[in-house]
C-alpha cells in the first residue's frame, strides 16, 4: 500500500499515512477554530495588563533604547541602524520564548523589514538556549503515559535545533525508523498568551518611537504575532498542517517538493514525532551544484508549488526561510516546520486569484477591489478615489529617476494616504507577501542571473497551462482574456516598457540605488 496518491511524500516512507486512521486528527476543526477565537480576546486592551511581563518588557526594550540614543545614534545611516537592531536583539533574547519567537517571524521579512534588523534577528533562529533533556523525557512520557524507552530504542540528549516554542531531537522508534522529534518547552502557553497581553497593551505607546522604519506599526506587527503563534501551541494542529500542505502536492502532481510523514500514532498537543529526511542546507549551493542539483530548477519548483496551493485550495506552508528547507541529492525540496499555515476561506481565494490575475494583466482596479475583499482596505472604500488619491492612472514612474527628496516625499504621501483609507495588512496576505519577498531573495542564492521578468511569465504560462480552465471558470471570466502582459509587469516594477530583461543582480542594483537615495536625504535631515 502507497500514500503517495494523498500526499506529497518521500517515496519510501518509514510507514504509510491513512488520514482517516489517524486517532490524533479528531476534534481539530473546533480547536482551530478555539485557536482564532482565543486572538481578540488576547488583545482586547485592559486596565490592567499582566504587570510583570509588562515591566519586563519596558524595561529591556527601553534600556536598549536608551543606551542607542546615548552611544550611537549619531552614526551613518546603516551603523545606526545595525546597532539599534543588535541592541533589539539580545533584549528579545533576554525577554524569553515569546520575544524570540516574535523576532524570528521578523528575520524571515527580507524586504518587509530593514536588512539590517532581519540579518541581526536570524541569530534568534538558532542561538535559543535548550530544555535540559530531564524536560523532554518528562514531557514525552507525561503525554504518551509510558516511558520514553517504551516508545524509542535511541533518543539523542543533544537537540538538532532548539527554537522558541519547541526543540528538535534526533531518535529511532523501537521498530527501527529514524524519526525526528518536536518536544514543547515547559509552561511557553501560558507564557505565550501572558505576553501577546502585554505587548497588546504596550503596542499604542510604541508607535513612532521605536526608529526602525519597519516597526512603525508595531499593533499591526502584535496582532499578526498573535493570529500565528497560538496555533503553533498545539502540534496536532501542525501534525494536519503536514497533511494538508503534503496532499495540495498529491492533487497538483507536484513531486518537486515534499513533506515528513507525520507519525500515524505519536503525535499529541506537546510532541511531534515525524519522519526523518536529510537533505542540503538551503544555501549550500556548492553542494547541491556539486551533486548535479538543478538550483534554478530547485527555486522555479518551489514558487510554482507556493502559488498551486495558495491559488487553488487557499492552504499554504506561512513561513519559508532557509532554516525551513533543505534540498535533497535529487533535487526534491524538502518543507520543515508547518506551525505556521496560511489558510484561505473560498471568498478570500477567489480574492486572491484576482489580485495575482491583476498583478500580471496590468488591472489595477481588479487588484484594488481584490485586496479590498482580502480585509485590506475598509469595505466600503471608494476604489476610485483610491487610484486617483494613488496616481495609479498616471504615467509610470522610475523611482532610479526621482531625485531623493522627491522619492522620499512620494513614500511619505503614499503611507499617509493609505493609513488614511484605514488600509491594513491582514495575516495571510502578510504571510504570502513575507514568503514572496524570501523566494525572492532566495533567487540571489540560487540563480543571480536569471531573468525575472521572463521566469514570472513562465510561472503564470505554466500554472494557466495546468489549471487555467478550473480557475477561470471559478472567476467567472474568460479564459483567453487572461494574457500575461510583460508592459504591465514592467509597470509594477517601475521599469520602463523597452527593458527586455531584467536579471536579480539587476534588480538589487535598483533597489541598492533607491535605498542609498533615501538613506542619503536622511542623513542630511
Amino acid at each position: 500500500m502507497s500514500d503517495l496518491d494523498i500526499g506529497g511524500f518521500s517515496d519510501d516512507g518509514p510507514w504509510v499515512v491513512d488520514p482517516e486512521a489517524v486517532a490524533w486528527r479528531r476534534g481539530l476543526g473546533p480547536l482551530r477554530e478555539q485557536a482564532r477565537a482565543e486572538v481578540p480576546r488576547l488583545l482586547a486592551r485592559r486596565g490592567v495588563p499582566p504587570v510583570h511581563r509588562v515591566v519586563a518588557a519596558t524595561a529591556r526594550v527601553g534600556w536598549a533604547l536608551g543606551m542607542w540614543a546615548l552611544t550611537e545614534r549619531r552614526l551613518e545611516q546603516s551603523p545606526r541602524r545595525a546597532a539599534l537592531s543588535k541592541r533589539l536583539r539580545v533584549a528579545f533574547a533576554h525577554l524569553g520564548p515569546t520575544y524570540i519567537k516574535l523576532g524570528q517571524i521578523i528575520s524571515s521579512g527580507e524586504g518587509m523589514f530593514p536588512p539590517e534588523l532581519v540579518a541581526e534577528f536570524k541569530q534568534l533562529r538558532d542561538r535559543v538556549p535548550a530544555e535540559s533533556f530531564d524536560h523532554v523525557r518528562s514531557v514525552i512520557q507525561a503525554e504518551f503515559g509510558r516511558p520514553i524507552e517504551a516508545i524509542f530504542a535511541e533518543f539523542s540528549t543533544e537537540p538538532i535545533a532548539a527554537a522558541s516554542i519547541a526543540q528538535v531531537h534526533a531518535a529511532r522508534l523501537l521498530t527501527g525508523e529514524p524519526v525526528v522529534v518536536k518536544v514543547q518547552r515547559p509552561r511557553i502557553g501560558d507564557l505565550v498568551r501572558a505576553d501577546i497581553r502585554a505587548l497588546s497593551w504596550l503596542a499604542p505607546f510604541l508607535v513612532g518611537r521605536i526608529p526602525v522604519a519597519a516597526l512603525a506599526n508595531p499593533p499591526a506587527l502584535v496582532e499578526l504575532f498573535a493570529d500565528t503563534i497560538l496555533e503553533e501551541l498545539d502540534f496536532r494542529l501542525e501534525a494536519q498542517n503536514m497533511l494538508d500542505v503534503a496532499a495540495v502536492l498529491a492533487v497538483t502532481d507536484q513531486r518537486a517538493v515534499i513533506v515528513p510523514r507525520p507519525h500515524p500514532r505519536l503525535v499529541t498537543r506537546r510532541v511531534l514525532v515525524m519522519e526523518r529526511l536529510d537533505g542540503f542546507a538551503w544555501d549550500d549551493v556548492v553542494g547541491m551544484q556539486d551533486a548535479g542539483v538543478d538550483t534554478q530548477g530547485v527555486l522555479h519548483a518551489g514558487l510554482v508549488a507556493f502559488m498551486e496551493g495558495a491559488m487553488l485550495f487557499g492552504v499554504f506552508h506561512g513561513d519559508l526561510h532557509g532554516g525551513n528547507l533543505m534540498v535533497r541529492p535529487d533535487g526534491r525540496t524538502v518543507l520543515l516546520d508547518f506551525g505556521i499555515t496560511g489558510r484561505l476561506d473560498e471568498a478570500r481565494r477567489t480574492a486572491f486569484l484576482f489580485l495575482l490575475l491583476g498583478a500580471t494583466t496590468g488591472d489595477v482596479r481588479s487588484q484594488l477591489g481584490a485586496l479590498r475583499d482580502l480585509g485590506a482596505f475598509p469595505p466600503d472604500v471608494d476604489i476610485e478615489r483610491v487610484i486617483s488619491d494613488l496616481g495609479l492612472d498616471g504615467p509610470v514612474v522610475d523611482p532610479t529617476q526621482l531625485e531623493a527628496d522627491e522619492l522620499l516625499a512620494q513614500l511619505q504621501d503614499i503611507t499617509k494616504k493609505l493609513l488614511g483609507y484605514g488600509a491594513r495588512a491582514p495575516k495571510e496576505l502578510m504571510l504570502f507577501v513575507k514568503n514572496m519577498m524570501f523566494l525572492d531573495g532566495a533567487i540571489a542564492t540560487l540563480a543571480p542571473d536569471l531573468d525575472i521578468i521572463g521566469e514570472i511569465e513562465q510561472v503564470h504560462t505554466e500554472i494557466a497551462r495546468r489549471h487555467g480552465e478550473r480557475l477561470a471558470a471559478e472567476m467567472g471570466i474568460d479564459i483567453t482574456q487572461a494574457v500575461f502582459d510583460p508592459d504591465a509587469m514592467k509597470a509594477a516594477m517601475g521599469v520602463d516598457p523597452s527593458v527586455e530583461k531584467l536579471t536579480y543582480r539587476e534588480v538589487q542594483a535598483r533597489r541598492d540605488n533607491i535605498r542609498e537615495k533615501i538613506d542619503t536625504r536622511r542623513r542630511k535631515r
